[in-house]
């Protein structure tokens, strides 16, 4: 639900008020805020905001109904429809429809139902949804929509090559399905990988030998992305590997593989901040 944000600033009325949530494995969250969130002749909203880009106008905002539960709290729910678009949205209770919003501090997370989600064929599009802590301390949920997903169960590393076990939501394995490795800002050089696909035409594998990404690098830092062509057919575009499904929303400082030295070069793979995986040559 779409409306005209209100971009009033934040209240010290909200400051420290806390808001619980718990995430089923569909996409479904609950949100639980006591009874004292608003006044008594109010008609409470939770708001959730999409976080524009830097220096963007803030465009998309979504809209939750707050109704008293059996225990007393207030709760509203997002259903797993409409899918949020993909990024970080802030969390915000509006105490009355004119109000002001206010930002809200993190309660209870439970989010166990997102640990394995690796393990449970997505369909497409694949949609994700993960409440965190930011940096400064208040809720936000983080959002994935992806046509077609290639997610990470495993990555192998050694002192010259690192591999790599994904498995495929969204889509299949057709013939010349390969790993696609394309150099990041530069003149669009892109390595082919051979990958295993199992059986089930989903689950693959891959060995990228960290040699190649080294050459003809002449000392400079280079950075590739990953992806995996699901078909040798034209106009097949690549779907991007990465880790998605789970309960992590931010990766990159939290999963760090060792560097390996090789002609010359540090070489380590890692997650970005959209959570998707490259390859850095230092």
């Amino acid at each position: 639900m779409n409306t005209k944000p209100d971009t009033r600033p934040d209240t010290t009325r909200g400051a420290h008020l806390r808001v619980d949530c718990t995430a089923d494995a569909d996409g479904r969250i609950v949100f639980g805020l006591p009874a004292t969130a608003a006044d008594e002749a109010g008609s409470p909203r939770l708001l959730l905001r999409l976080r524009p880009k830097k220096g963007q106008p803030e465009k998309t905002v979504h809209l939750l109904e707050l109704r008293p539960a059996h225990d007393g709290r207030l709760l509203a729910v997002l259903e797993q429809q409409p899918a949020l678009a993909e990024g970080r949205w802030d969390v915000y209770l509006l105490a009355e429809p004119d109000a002001p919003r206010q930002r809200l501090r993190p309660g209870l997370r439970d989010l166990r139902a997102l640990v394995d989600g690796h393990t449970r064929d997505r369909p497409s599009p694949v949609a994700v949804r993960v409440p965190y802590v930011t940096k400064d301390g208040y809720l936000a949920v983080r959002a994935w929509l992806r046509t077609e997903h290639a997610e990470v169960e495993g990555i192998d590393v050694t002192d010259r090559s690192m591999t790599v076990r994904a498995r495929l939501h969204g889509t299949s394995l057709a013939e010349g399905a390969a790993v696609r490795l394309r150099l990041r800002g530069g003149d669009g050089t892109v390595r082919i990988v051979e990958l295993r696909g199992e059986s089930d035409g989903r689950a693959f594998s891959f060995v990228v030998d960290y040699a190649e990404l080294v050459a003809d690098g002449n000392g400079r830092d280079r950075v590739w992305d990953l992806s995996v062509r699901v078909s040798s057919g034209e106009g097949t575009p690549p779907v991007r590997i990465g880790r998605l499904l789970d309960d992590v929303a931010d990766r990159k400082e939290v999963f760090v593989y060792p560097a390996a030295v090789v002609g010359g070069g540090a070489v380590r793979p890692y997650f970005t901040v959209d959570n998707d995986l490259s390859v850095e040559v230092k």
